[in-house]
């Protein structure tokens, strides 16, 4: 995932709701597609159980 601000949040489409980031609807398309490929890098390094993209065990859990 790119580190650093990415451009689109200083967007005035960009609407940085805690937990409800998008972007407004007339946002344009090179934008549109920027976000998504930023959001979707997010989701894969943000996983359950991970802490920046690092693994970390729950401490009772026998799978681990």
């Amino acid at each position: 995932m790119e580190k650093g601000r990415p451009s689109f949040m200083d967007s005035p489409y960009f609407v940085d709701e805690p937990g409800n980031w998008h972007l407004k609807p007339e946002a344009p398309e090179e934008l549109q597609k920027e976000f998504e490929a930023y959001m979707h890098d997010a989701e894969a390094e943000n996983a359950p159980g991970t802490l920046d993209g690092v693994r970390i065990p729950y401490p009772y859990s026998k799978n681990d």
